[in-house]
């Protein structure tokens, strides 16, 4: 025990948390909150996923959810774990666990009772903290704690070790150091380096997942420079070089009152150019949509921020102006924004044969130049649409005839 005591939190009143807390045998010290939980509710940062470890093993932990009719899926069941749905939101709840052998991207894994045991496979000290439901106890078993007040993002045990274990700890060392680290370890930050190149054993997709966490924390630029600096981008993003623009992107989110974008700043760190925004949006496997943004974000054309908005979508021409102008100047066209909404033209190409031009070509040409104008002119209303819908279409009409 720690002698300290978890903080009143609101996550602690959720409906049925109780009940499940009960079920579990936490009276009986069989089951304890652990991780992020614990950690952010004890610096005071709003918490919401709830992990609970227990000695109980699955099966028990199932039929015991059932006779207190909560729902359990069995999401992670060959690692343990089983997710107890509960009416404000999921909680996991994990036997404890000892790795018998790990590849750096798997586990093998065996139960046990001994909370210390589970403790020790954890990656970070500071995540490695868990509270008795019912007193709100701590208990810490490497230093978490004084860690954590320190603002020291430290390894459990030898950092080599635990980065062979798992690769992906190589990046959560650098998020979790964004988050509650200052200076970072010494050994921790050499042995990142020195393993760098297992990140290339990683399935994109989680490293992609890590990397947009990374990027949305207030010291993504600090933090990023000192990847470049050590070579961590080196294995698997080699494009990036430079943490300069993405400085100054979280500088306009900031001074534009724009939440924090993963993949606005991502493409901050990438050079301009949409075909290596295309390649690395496949890379690391982004959506769709994700990849679309990428793409565009690094296309170096800005423009009207209206012009942008109705081209773009008011995202996209966010990313634009916030990648392409200088500060000022970008939040300035950011904020223009704010309350536009995109209007629509009015015209149809149904419109435009009803005038007189024949289907095809023709109106497509016709529809393409009198929505270039009117978004040129800044979007008049609609007797201005109508004059140069008329003006254009009479010029259709005279080019068709002189043919």
């Amino acid at each position: 025990m720690s002698g300290v005591t978890l903080p009143q939190a609101p996550w602690r009143r959720r409906a049925r948390l109780a009940a499940l807390c009960d079920a579990l045998g936490a009276a009986a010290g069989d089951s304890r909150f652990v991780g992020g939980i614990v950690r952010d509710t004890l610096v005071g940062i709003a918490a919401h996923d709830i992990d609970i470890a227990t000695r109980l093993p699955p099966t028990d932990v199932m039929a015991r959810l059932r006779a207190a009719g909560i729902k359990a899926v069995p999401t992670g069941i060959a690692h343990g774990t089983i997710t107890a749905v509960l009416p404000d939101g999921p909680v996991e709840v994990t036997t404890l666990r000892r790795d018998v052998t790990t590849d750096g991207r798997h586990a093998t894994i065996a139960y046990t009772d001994d909370w210390r045991e589970d403790a020790a496979r954890r990656d970070f000290t500071i995540n490695a903290l868990y509270a008795d439901p019912v007193s709100g106890t701590v208990f810490d078993y490497f230093g978490g704690l004084s860690d954590l007040t320190a603002r020291h993002v430290r390894f459990i045990g030898d950092p080599l070790k635990r980065i062979a274990e798992d690769h992906l700890r190589i990046l959560r060392f650098f998020r979790f150091l964004a988050r509650f680290g200052d200076a970072p370890d010494a050994d921790a930050l050499a042995a990142c380096a020195k393993r760098a190149n297992d990140l290339m054993a990683l399935s994109r997709e989680r490293i992609a997942d890590e990397l947009l966490k990374l990027l949305v924390t207030d010291r993504a630029p600090d933090i990023a420079a000192l990847m470049i600096t050590h070579g961590i981008f080196a294995p698997v993003l080699p494009e990036v070089t430079s943490a300069k623009r993405l400085g100054h992107v979280t500088a306009v989110e900031a001074a534009a009152g724009l939440a924090p974008d993963p993949v606005r700043r991502l493409a901050a760190l990438l050079p301009d150019d949409p075909a290596l925004g295309e390649q690395i949006g496949a890379r690391l496997k982004l959506s769709n949509a994700q990849r679309k943004r990428l793409i565009s974000a690094l296309t170096p054309e800005t423009g009207a921020p209206h012009a942008l908005g109705y081209r773009l979508g008011i995202e996209g021409a966010r990313d634009r102006l916030a990648l392409h102008l200088p500060p000022t100047e970008a939040t300035v066209a950011i904020a223009g924004l704010r309350e536009w909404e995109v209007p629509r033209l009015g015209i149809s190409g149904g419109d435009l044969v009803a005038m007189g031009l024949s289907r095809g070509p023709d109106v497509a040409r016709a529809l393409r130049q009198i929505e270039d104008q009117w978004v040129a002119e800044g979007f008049p209303d609609a007797p201005r649409v109508t004059a140069i819908t008329a003006e254009i279409v009479a010029q259709a009409l005279r080019a068709s005839t002189s043919a």
